[in-house]
C-alpha cells in the first residue's frame, strides 16, 4: 500500500496513529517534500503546528527504522510564491500532484482537500476528526458557582476570579505549578473541541493568539511567539438577570420602549456590563422589537431568536453594512473600544437604528467624553441619549443627554451663548455636567446643584487669556477675572509694550479672540499680591505642597502618591496653570509638547515654585 500524507494528517499525528495500531503495517508513506517546506516555514515563524508536524516526521522515521514501514520523501518543495498562496490551495496541489504520480492513497484530515482529490478521481482516505463528548472541556475542574474567569500560564499556578459582583477576588486555586506540556495539552483540547462540537466555534485564529467560544465559556489561548509562554484565559458569566432585577427599571424600560434610543452601557472591566446588555438585549426581544448583536467575539448569553454577528471579513463597518439591509430595531454593539467602532456606532444610530454600546469607563461621564473628537460636538446628543453606568452588579447612574442652545453656567454675557450638551441625573433632572467648545476647545464642566462649581469656568478662562498673554510676554504674567466680560492683566513693566502692541494692536487683537476686555498693567500695581521670586519683592508663599517635577522624554511627571484619585490644582508661584486628577500609579503625566506642557516647563525653567493643591 502506498499512502501519501497531506500536511494536516502530518501534524496531527494520525499517520503514526495508524501505523501504532496496525492499519500501515508494512505501507510505503511518500511523504511530499512540499509537506516538509510548509512545516518547516511554520516551525521558523514559531508555530506550534510546525513544530508538531516535524515531530511526527521523527517519528515516522523511527518506524521505518524498525521496518514496520517503508519511508520516502519525494516530489519537489513550493516556491515561495506557492508557500503565499497555501491558504488558496496552491501547496494542496502540488501534494495532490504527488500522490496521483505515484498512484498512492491520499490521506488527509482536511475536508475541503478530500473533497477536492476525490473530484479529480484520486484514491482519498479521509480521516474524521475525532468529536469529543460536550462535557469535555479539559479545565472545566478549576469552575465552580462563583467563578467568573480561569487564568492558566506555563510555570504559574493556576488562579482564578470568584466571588458575587460586589466582592469578586483574584485568588489561587490550585498550588501545582502548571507545566509547559499540560498547558500545551490543555490549548490543543480546547482548540479541537472548538472546531468539533456542536455548541463551539472558533472567533479568532491568528498566529499565537486562538480565541474560541464554547457553551457560555469565551476562551482565549496565546501561544509563543505572540506571549512569552502559553496561557489560557477562560471567561463565563456567572449571572443571567433580566431588566427588572435592576433599580430604574421602570423608568428605562419606558425609555427604551418610547423610541429607538442611542445607550452607552458603562463601567470598568468585571462591572456587570455585559451582563446587563443581555438583560436589556432580552427585554428588546420579548417587547417584539427586532433585536441583533455585534461582538466580536460573540459571548453575550442571549435567546436563539437575537442573531449575534462577528465582524465581516474582520471589519464591523461590513457588518453595520449588513445589519442596515437587515433592518434591526435596536442592536447591541458589545464592545465600543476603538474610533472605528464609535464610527460605526454612530453611523448606525443617525441611520435609524436604535443602539445599545458596551463601553469600558471609570465613570459615567467617562463614557460620553469618549465620543468627543469622534463624533462632532452637536451630535453627540442625537447619537447617545442615555448612559448607563454599571457598578458591582449593579445600576449606579444613569445619565440623560441632550442638547440647548443657551449660555453655559457661570457665564453671563448674552453674546457667549453657543450649544451646551447637558448631561441631567436621569432619575432627578439635575443637571450633572455640561460639554461645550470654549476658544475652540471642548470643555466638560461639572456643575453641582445645578450651578458651575466655584472657580470651574472662571479656571478655564483665566487659562486661556494666559495662554495668551504669555505667547506675547517675556516675564511673569498674572490675571485677575473682573467679571465675565472684563480681566485684567499684570505683566512685567517692561513686558507692557509688547502685550499692547502698537496703537492698541495686539491687545485688541487678542480682546476680539477671546471675546473679553482686558485692561492691561504692570506687576506692581496689582493689588494684595506680592512680586513674584527675583524680582525684588517678597517671596511668594507657597499655596499647597511644593512638588519637583520630573521630565522624561515623552511626558513632564509630578508624583502624588498620597493623592491617588484625587483632583488637583497645580500652580507656579501661586498662579494657576492647569487642573488633573492624579491617575492609580500616583502621578500626573503631561504629555510634552502640549500647552499644558510647555507651560509648566516654562515655569520649571524660570525657576518658579510648583506647588499642588486639593481643587
Amino acid at each position: 500500500m502506498k499512502l501519501v500524507p497531506d500536511t494536516s494528517a502530518v501534524i496531527d499525528g494520525r499517520v503514526s496513529e495508524r501505523i501504532a495500531d496496525g492499519s500501515y503495517k508494512e505501507a510505503t508513506v511518500l511523504v511530499p517534500e512540499a509537506v516538509v517546506g510548509e512545516l518547516e516555514s511554520q516551525a521558523n515563524a514559531g508555530y506550534d503546528s510546525g513544530w508538531n508536524g516535524l515531530e511526527e516526521l521523527q517519528k515516522l522515521t523511527g518506524f521505518a527504522d524498525e521496518g514496520t514501514i517503508e519511508l520516502e520523501y519525494v516530489g519537489r518543495r513550493a516556491s515561495g510564491s506557492e508557500q503565499a498562496g497555501a491558504s488558496e490551495g496552491d501547496v494542496d496541489a502540488i501534494i495532490r500532484d504527488v500522490a496521483e504520480d505515484h498512484e498512492a492513497t491520499l490521506l488527509s484530515s482536511d475536508i475541503v482537500q478530500s473533497e477536492v482529490a476525490k473530484a479529480k478521481g484520486l484514491s482519498v482516505e479521509y480521516v474524521e476528526p475525532e468529536v469529543q463528548s460536550d462535557q469535555d472541556l479539559p479545565i472545566a475542574q478549576f469552575f465552580d458557582d462563583e467563578t467568573m474567569s480561569v487564568h492558566l500560564k506555563t510555570d504559574t499556578k493556576p488562579k482564578a476570579k470568584r466571588g458575587a459582583l460586589s466582592g469578586m477576588s483574584y485568588k489561587t486555586i490550585d498550588e501545582t505549578v502548571t507545566s509547559d506540556e499540560q498547558m500545551d495539552e490543555w490549548a490543543d483540547d480546547i482548540e479541537a473541541l472548538a472546531r468539533t462540537s456542536r455548541e463551539g466555534f472558533v472567533e479568532l485564529s491568528e498566529p499565537g493568539m486562538t480565541i474560541v467560544q464554547y457553551q457560555d465559556y469565551r476562551i482565549a489561548v496565546a501561544r509563543p511567539p505572540f506571549a512569552d509562554g502559553i496561557e489560557i484565559t477562560a471567561v463565563r458569566p456567572i449571572v443571567k438577570t433580566t431588566l427588572d432585577d435592576y433599580e430604574f427599571a421602570d423608568d428605562l424600560r419606558d425609555r427604551l420602549l418610547e423610541r429607538q434610543r442611542g445607550v452607552l452601557i458603562s463601567g470598568a472591566p468585571g462591572a456587570g456590563k455585559s451582563t446587563f446588555a443581555q438583560a436589556v438585549a432580552e427585554f428588546l426581544n420579548d417587547n417584539d422589537y427586532a433585536v441583533k448583536t455585534m461582538e466580536k467575539p460573540r459571548d453575550l448569553q442571549v435567546g436563539p431568536e437575537i442573531t449575534q454577528y462577528t465582524a465581516l471579513a474582520g471589519d464591523m463597518a461590513k457588518t453595520a453594512d449588513s445589519l442596515l439591509l437587515v433592518r434591526p430595531d435596536y442592536t447591541i454593539y458589545d464592545e465600543v473600544r476603538k474610533t472605528e467602532d464609535f464610527s460605526v456606532f454612530a453611523d448606525m444610530r443617525l441611520a435609524g437604528v436604535g443602539m445599545v454600546g458596551v463601553v469600558h469607563a471609570t465613570r459615567a461621564i467617562d463614557a460620553l467624553q469618549r465620543l468627543v473628537g469622534r463624533v462632532e460636538l452637536g451630535m453627540i446628543p442625537q447619537v447617545v441619549d442615555t448612559v448607563v453606568y454599571i457598578e458591582a452588579g449593579e445600576v449606579h447612574t444613569v445619565y440623560d443627554v441632550t442638547t440647548e442652545v443657551k449660555v453655559p453656567e457661570g457665564l453671563t454675557a448674552e453674546d457667549l451663548a453657543r450649544p451646551v450638551i447637558q448631561i441631567s441625573d436621569f432619575e432627578t433632572g439635575t443637571p450633572a455636567y455640561e460639554i461645550y467648545t470654549f476658544n475652540r476647545q471642548v470643555v466638560t464642566v461639572p456643575l453641582k446643584d445645578g450651578e458651575s462649581q466655584d472657580t470651574g469656568v472662571d479656571r478655564i478662562a483665566k487659562q486661556e487669556i494666559e495662554r495668551e498673554i504669555r505667547s506675547v510676554a517675556r516675564g511673569h504674567v498674572a490675571v485677575d477675572l473682573k467679571g465675565q466680560n472684563n480681566a485684567v492683566v499684570y505683566v512685567e513693566e517692561d513686558d507692557i509694550s509688547y502685550v499692547i502692541g502698537k496703537g492698541g494692536g495686539r491687545i485688541t487683537d487678542i480682546e476680539d479672540r477671546l471675546g473679553i476686555d482686558i485692561d492691561v498693567r504692570t506687576l506692581d500695581e496689582r493689588p494684595g499680591s506680592p512680586k513674584p521670586s527675583g524680582s525684588g519683592g517678597e517671596e511668594l508663599q507657597p499655596a499647597g505642597e511644593v512638588v519637583q517635577p520630573e521630565i522624561t522624554a515623552r511626558h513632564v511627571v509630578i508624583r502624588l502618591d498620597e493623592h491617588v484619585g484625587e483632583t488637583v490644582e497645580v500652580q507656579a508661584d501661586n498662579e494657576y496653570l492647569f487642573t488633573a486628577t492624579v491617575g492609580r500609579g500616583g502621578d500626573i503625566q503631561i504629555s510634552r509638547g502640549s500647552a499644558i506642557a510647555e507651560e509648566l516647563e516654562d515655569a520649571i525653567d524660570r525657576k518658579q515654585q510648583i506647588t499642588v493643591s486639593t481643587a
